[in-house]
């Protein structure tokens, strides 16, 4: 096999392992909060909503240090050890005492910064500049799938189930913690990359590789420190610079409805008693919908980058119309009360009789709007700051992550309306501030190939 073959084979490998860890993550954080209402002991006194909300806040935090312990052990082995972690979190819950879940939610936000740092390392070691987008978006593809397969797992396991018993949760949970475990062993199967080279350059890159192996012993050395404190100081740079606090609004308005559509609407779903005995599947058929969302707008929107004419900005304002015609339907459809209702349900209706089809229609809505503002966001990002890409990142994953560690805590305490109201103004002022920073950008590079983006 040759070296593009060796590369490709890499990305799928890192797609499928990335795959199988989020069946069982997303599935988890979509479901806990329903588990935990089920989970009769007096022994135990969590809350999902507040688990996911410290994973975030570490998560945001731990950025600082994830570049430095993928440099110390490589990509490889820190993908393999952060899947352990989010393994470990999964399988606490076959019995879960409180102490070992928030615990567990501390470690695991660790974590999740140094697995996404090595994925971005990985991804990049592995492409070319002509094979970055195929790579991201075969990435893209094969880690949003993740929402289907455990999500169906759960509409069967769960279907016709009222009451969530300990032997429900444990079978779940067991099955889950295998399928992270497989994700994370598919990571040894990443082989090394070999440059492609043609005899004219075999000098050349000869070269070039040694010296890149130099500069990768350099970074593991003790001088790591200091790489590391620049790379912080030019992200805290890049975080007051005009063009990143315009992002910032639209970011952090990703990471509020990354909260609401990962774990507070399908809370919502299951505790819609209207719904019949069929509410906890609900759960798991909601996050298939989400799921097609987000595979049709991110592989659609993904391509408009590539001959829209018209920038950015009409894929963002159609995923704003999206999200706000989804919010307007749930805030019709869905009780008021049905994100902090007990294990039983609530019996309240809002403004029409609820609908399974409508709350379907809305879960399809969320994913496809987020596609349209993450696809957009992560181009004009890295077109903004091609330069200090991995700086710029850190803060795009910053931002997001506090923001949805914040949406988290306060999805223990706001009613629906209160939390859909939040992601209303949220989106509207980071959608304008968008569509200023995309004229920033038309209006200061007119002369670059800002078209064939």
């Amino acid at each position: 096999m040759g070296p593009e073959g060796k590369t490709l084979l890499n990305i799928i490998i890192l797609g499928f392992g990335f795959m199988f860890m989020f069946t069982a993550f997303q599935t988890c954080g979509n479901i806990e909060q329903t588990v935990i209402k089920s989970f009769n002991s007096t022994e135990f006194h969590g809350s999902g909503y507040t688990s996911m909300a410290i994973i975030y806040g570490v998560f945001s935090a731990s950025n600082l240090i994830a570049p430095s312990v993928v440099a110390v052990i490589g990509p490889q082995l820190s993908m393999f050890f952060s899947g352990l972690v989010y393994s470990g979190y999964i399988a606490m819950f076959i019995h879960p005492y409180t102490w070992s879940f928030y615990t567990a939610s501390v470690v695991v936000g660790i974590a999740a910064a140094i697995l996404w740092t090595a994925q971005g390392n990985l991804l990049t070691i592995n492409s070319t500049d002509a094979t970055i987008g195929r790579n991201s978006g075969i990435f893209w593809a094969l880690l949003q799938f993740s929402l289907f397969f455990g999500n169906m797992y759960i509409y069967f396991a769960w279907h016709g189930h009222v009451h969530i018993s300990d032997k429900d949760r444990q079978t779940v949970f067991i099955s889950l913690t295998v399928i992270s475990l497989v994700g994370s062993f598919l990571f040894f199967l990443i082989q090394k990359p070999e440059p492609e080279a043609t005899p004219s350059e075999a000098s050349e890159s000869l070269l070039q590789t040694e010296s890149t192996e130099s500069a990768s012993i350099v970074v593991a050395t003790p001088g790591l420190g200091s790489q590391a404190l620049d790379a912080f100081k030019k992200a805290l740079q890049l975080s007051v610079t005009k063009e990143m606090l315009l992002l910032s609004i639209s970011i952090a308005y990703t990471g509020l409805e990354l909260t609401f559509y990962s774990g507070v609407y399908g809370t919502c779903i299951g505790a819609m008693t209207q719904f019949g005995d069929d509410a906890k599947s609900l759960i798991g058929l909601s996050g298939i919908f989400i799921g097609l969302g987000e595979i049709l707008g991110g592989g659609v929107f993904g391509m408009l980058n590539k001959c829209n004419r018209f920038g950015r900005n009409p894929v963002v304002l159609l995923g704003l119309i999206t999200h706000f015609v989804a919010f307007y339907l749930i805030f019709l459809n869905i009780a008021s009360d049905a994100p902090i209702a007990p294990e039983e349900g609530t019996h309240l209706q809002a403004y029409i009789t609820p609908s399974v089809e409508v709350a379907l229609l809305c879960s399809f809505l969320l994913g496809l709007g987020d596609s349209c503002f993450n696809t957009q966001l992560l181009s004009i990002v890295g077109f903004m700051f091609r330069e200090d890409s991995a700086p710029a990142f850190a803060v795009f994953k910053f931002v997001q992550s506090i923001t949805a560690a914040l949406a988290f805590f306060y999805s223990n305490y706001l009613l629906l309306h209160w939390q859909l109201l939040i992601m209303v103004v949220v989106g509207f002022l980071g959608t304008l501030s968008f569509f200023v920073a995309e004229w920033v950008v038309v209006s200061s590079r007119r002369d670059t190939d800002y078209d064939s983006i």
